[in-house]
């Protein structure tokens, strides 16, 4: 299938690996030329080069999301993105007595503020264009909430309601505005989640691992090609009548209808 997105520019946030990674390099094939990103320069830089000596159209951007400087850098590097992926690291589960005004306030900042501004700062360019997509990366935990995930669910929640507002803001101007939640995807994220249950219950990573595997429907964890795919496709031309929409990626293991 011909997406139709061959020729358009995306910024991917959080991109030098995991699932950010994954989704650059599906948008890359499909013809995008990609702005990465990342905290880690070795990381980034390795990316970089890797996706050099695959002929994609590529260049990045070091520094974290929650800085201006850093989002200043991203769209002076792509003054007039098409595709705008937003992605950042969750906060790390802990104890609701435990946190701090500061702990709430980060969260905010990283998962919720630093979407906001960028979306704020392309939608007049995709207006102009009257073609944008805009994707936001959040977590299962928005419509399954575990309270030791408390943080990322309070922060990346707000983030869905701008999103759906907006979505039916721009609808007309072909400015898709969707949401994705994965759940149990094989990410370094996850393997910390794992690990920190597996303290709490005072097992092995592995048996934790096991007892994560045997709850899911699908038995197994999911793969980043398994996010990275639909998310390309909700890029292209035919997935203009999308919007306003949260999808769950998580296997089967969601008990809610909607």
């Amino acid at each position: 299938m011909n997406l139709g997105i061959d020729g358009k520019k995306a910024i991917i946030c959080a991109s030098s690996r995991g699932l950010g990674k994954a989704i650059a390099e599906q948008l890359a094939q499909e013809g995008v030329e990609i702005v990465i990103n990342g905290t880690n320069k070795e990381n980034l830089t390795k990316t970089h080069e890797e996706f050099i000596k695959k002929k994609y159209k590529v260049s990045s951007v070091l520094g974290p999301m929650e800085e201006d400087a850093t989002r200043k850098k991203l769209l002076a590097a792509c003054p007039n993105p098409d595709i705008l992926i937003n992605n950042s690291g969750g906060p790390a589960p802990g104890n609701f007595f435990d946190w701090t005004e500061d702990d709430f306030l980060n969260a905010i900042k990283s998962n919720f503020t630093q979407s906001a501004l960028l979306m704020q700062a392309v939608i007049p360019g995709m207006q102009k264009n009257n073609f944008g997509r805009i994707i936001n990366m959040t977590s299962a935990m928005v419509k399954n909430p575990h309270l030791m995930m408390g943080l990322s669910t309070s922060a990346r929640s707000g983030l869905h309601g701008l999103s759906k507002a907006l979505s039916k803001e721009f609808a007309k101007d072909n400015i898709t505005i969707n949401c994705i939640l994965p759940e149990r995807i094989a990410t370094d994220r996850q393997i910390g989640i794992i690990n920190y249950q597996a303290k709490l219950a005072n097992i092995t990573y592995e048996e934790a691992l096991k007892i994560v595997e045997d709850d899911l429907p699908a038995k197994r964890m999911g793969k980043v090609e398994e996010i990275s795919g639909i998310c390309t496709f909700l890029c292209s031309q035919q997935a203009a009548f999308i919007t306003g929409q949260s999808i769950s990626v998580d296997g089967g293991s969601s008990e809610y209808l909607l």
